[in-house]
């Protein structure tokens, strides 16, 4: 009797949910989703749950494949060798494949003070955290850490509320934007209120102030971090080769360099050594990505190389204004822009758009397909269900080449 592969997608983000979504193509594979939290949490909304104009979750009920299996529990490490994951509270997980999208959250800091005094936004109980102490201070003095997008959407937010918050940039205001899209948005934010900053770096976050490096005290009852992304160390305690900042490297067609049993989505892959920026807009690509690397295999076929085009980055600056920054596809950005209201409305389609192709993606493969013929096995399976551990399916043309569900 045959048996289903196993996958495991650790970690229910944007690629998470796409990997899971599109490995129902096949019939004959079973995947399992490992994620620490019960609902899909919406990043690109994690500013406006802050400042409690979004809830930033959705039902995983209505972004996931009905025939994937939900498992809210953490890994906490993954033996390569015995093809099986340790977790938090299900004990061990065994698997066929492994797509790792363990996603991203605020980088360990080593500047003095933020870990005591400083608040973070990059997961959604950071952001659930920050709301209840904005509400409960209402007129304490705010300064945001960052001027990357996140730091801009923060910091807009609140000013239009009716704060006046204060936006240390560390070098200029989101070197990402072009220098026409970077005076817009600097003119929307002086007009909000928000003091922007910049040419200046945190040194020191105190109970009360920062300290700038030319030893300048911003008054803060609240500092907001969002300065830099880190990843979990989920791949490194494992064993498994990555860059500096933990991502999983990869070749050009998302596979581990160590095992081509493991493939890796999202902002925890660094394919080629040569990582995508961080965000959705390559997630929701990488997603269904290492989905098909990973049906390749099962096929007995070569997977294609990596590609990932993008069209620019989308900042919202309140509720009714935002920008909207054109790009090559190689993520240059273009002069193009679009400011305002349609820049905002643009921002606001980006984020459903983003909900909606996830739960396209869902509704794609309800009905099973593509089952392996009678009494064969799915390539790169023995009857028992393993190979060696790192080995490549038996096909020749299937040999190696070229998310946070994780407990910290």
């Amino acid at each position: 009797m045959n048996r289903n592969v196993e996958v495991v997608v650790v970690g229910g983000g944007y690629a998470g949910v796409m990997a899971a979504n599109r490995l129902m193509k096949r019939g004959d594979v079973a995947v399992t989703l490992v994620n620490p939290r019960p609902e899909f949490v919406e990043r690109i909304r994690l500013h406006q749950l802050a400042a409690s104009t979004d809830d930033a979750v959705v039902e995983y009920g209505k972004v996931l494949n009905p025939r994937v299996r939900l498992l809210v529990d953490a890994v906490t490490r993954i033996d390569a060798a015995a093809r099986e994951l340790a977790t938090s509270k299900s004990g061990t997980l065994p698997y066929d494949y492994l797509v790792y999208a363990v996603g991203s959250a605020s980088a360990d800091q080593h500047t003095p003070g933020v870990r005591e005094f400083a608040h973070p936004i990059a997961t959604l109980e950071d952001a659930a955290e920050l709301k209840a102490l904005l509400a409960a201070r209402p007129t304490a003095p705010v300064t945001v850490v960052g001027g990357g997008a996140s730091g801009i959407e923060m910091a807009a937010e609140l000013a239009e509320q009716g704060r006046k918050p204060t936006l240390v940039c560390g070098g200029v205001l989101n070197p990402y934007l072009h220098p026409d899209a970077r005076r817009t948005v600097t003119a929307r934010l002086t007009g909000l209120g928000v003091t922007v900053l910049e040419g200046a770096s945190a040194m020191e976050v105190t109970e009360h102030a920062v300290r700038l490096e030319d030893g300048t005290e911003i008054p803060s009852e609240l500092t907001i971090w969002t300065a830099g992304f880190g990843v979990p160390d989920l791949a490194a305690r494992s064993g498994l080769s990555t860059d500096a900042l933990g991502r999983l490297l990869t070749d050009d067609t998302l596979t581990s360099v160590d095992d081509d049993r493991i493939v890796a989505a999202g902002d925890s892959a660094a394919p080629s050594g040569q990582p995508y920026r961080m965000g959705c807009q390559s997630a929701v690509q990488l997603g269904p990505q290492a989905a098909e690397t990973v049906l390749s295999r099962i096929a007995g076929t070569q997977p294609a190389p990596v590609e990932v085009a993008f069209a620019g980055q989308c900042i919202s600056l309140g509720r009714r204004t935002g920008i909207f920054q054109f790009s090559q596809r190689d993520d240059t950005a273009k002069k193009l822009h679009v400011a305002g209201r349609m820049g905002g409305r643009v921002k606001e389609f980006v984020c459903r758009g983003t909900v909606w192709q996830l739960t396209w993606e869902a509704k794609k493969f309800k009905s099973p397909a593509g089952k392996a013929p009678a009494g064969k096995t799915p390539a790169g399976k023995s009857p028992a269900g393993k190979t060696p551990a790192g080995k490549a399916p038996a096909a020749p043309e299937a040999a190696h080449r070229d998310s946070a569900a994780t407990a910290h």
